[in-house]
């Protein structure tokens, strides 16, 4: 069951949860951004979304995706999408953009500005930090 925000109409998890309180669009972080890029967002979009649970927010820099707790976290840059997740254990992969130690598990965040580099390995990396959350 989740709650929306009267003020910024967010769908969050409960009414006590905390949140970043203001109206912001996807239009808005998409301002000024490719084609390309909006595509990419779209499909993550399409996939991530549809899994039990999960309410998609957005704050002035970024789109949360949320079950229990933020998994997943997409921040449109100037030229690429920056991607952030959770894991278990450390990833060593070179598309990994940076990997941090923080509260138990692993932080890794992905940077892509293409739909081509979309592999199924990233899903599974999100669809991992989904359950872990």
């Amino acid at each position: 069951m989740s709650w929306t925000c009267p003020k910024c109409e967010r769908e969050l998890i409960s009414e006590s949860q905390r949140h970043y309180c203001a109206k912001i669009s996807l239009d808005d972080l998409f301002k000024g951004k490719s084609a390309e890029l909006i595509l990419l967002f779209d499909k993550l979009l399409a996939e991530v979304a549809d899994w039990p649970e999960v309410l998609v927010g957005t704050t002035p820099n970024c789109i949360t995706f949320v079950h229990r707790q933020t998994f997943f976290v997409i921040r449109p840059m100037q030229k690429v999408l920056d991607l952030k997740f959770y894991s278990a254990q450390k990833i060593e992969n070179p598309v990994i953009h940076k990997s941090i130690a923080t509260a138990g598990r692993f932080q890794h965040n992905i940077r892509l500005s293409d739909v081509s580099e979309l592999r199924p390995q990233l899903f599974s990396w999100i669809r991992e930090s989904y359950e872990l959350l």
